[in-house]
């Protein structure tokens, strides 16, 4: 019996999204629950084919399973993951390597590989953000220390396409990525964490001359298409984590958005 649920998430013209309601802008970039106790959810979108999910093993082990939109009979056939874990202790296993993961550990799975995950304690099971891209080359299976300045990006962890980073607030900073900035040839997502119950964080997205905002709360994930900015401010500090995937690897390649040319 499979453990795993998924959409398949189409992609949305900057023309389209700007007529959209609040709840049609939800609909389209806010994630539904990523963290479901013993269950895999996976999004498949047409962002650069990108799949977002969370993987929350209680008292079994979840194994990683293909989904119908990935077209293969094994999901990471053709792709490459990265686990972030931000819940309780966990492993990661990879083609019969084991991998301890703590909260804030990632852990990469290349090409053709398969993976399973694990809670070292049902009652405050791990939490697995994935993420999957498209990829060209086997790397080997990695494990970062943790560590909240930790990055898989060509310079560090070698990948095919995905480009991560952590990020944690100190307290009483709200903000992040402002002076926003745009990036047509990659597309992103972010998962906002570490929020108190009742706070929350206004993402800023849209083109810079036609915003909009999304309310986000703890553990939620935001798709962020190439053409939208990425921004946002919380009612209190957070950590949130960003994953790009697209033509460009280089996270640095970017098109600045004066702050006095939002709207």
């Amino acid at each position: 019996m499979s453990h795993t649920d998924y959409t398949n998430r189409f992609a949305i013209d900057p023309m389209t999204a700007a007529g959209f309601n609040t709840a049609q802008l939800r609909d389209h970039f806010l994630l539904p629950p990523l963290f479901v106790d013993g269950r895999i959810q996976l999004h498949y979108t047409n962002y650069d084919r990108m799949i977002v999910g969370g993987a929350t093993p209680t008292s079994s082990p979840l194994e990683l399973e293909t989904i119908k939109p990935a077209g293969t009979d094994k999901l990471l056939a053709r792709r490459e993951l990265i686990a972030v874990n931000i819940g309780g202790a966990g492993s990661v296993t990879v083609d019969g390597e084991k991998f301890a993961a703590g909260t804030r550990d990632m852990v990469y799975a290349g090409l053709g590989s398969s993976v399973t995950f694990a809670s070292d304690d049902a009652g405050n099971p791990a939490k697995f953000y994935l993420l999957s891209a498209p990829a060209h080359f086997k790397h080997p299976a990695t494990s970062n220390e943790r560590s909240i300045f930790q990055f898989i990006h060509p310079e560090g962890a070698k990948t095919c396409q995905l480009v991560v980073g952590m990020t944690t607030l100190a307290e009483g900073s709200v903000w992040n990525t402002m002076p926003c900035h745009i990036h047509d040839r990659r597309m992103e997502a972010y998962l906002y964490f570490d929020l108190p119950e009742k706070a929350r964080v206004i993402h800023l997205m849209g083109e810079p001359d036609e915003t909009r905002h999304l309310i986000v709360q703890n553990e939620e994930a935001i798709l962020s298409p190439g053409w939208s900015i990425h921004s946002g401010a919380g009612t209190s500090s957070y950590t949130f984590i960003w994953a790009m995937a697209g033509d460009n690897v280089d996270y640095t390649d970017v098109d600045p958005v004066a702050i006095e040319d939002l709207k």
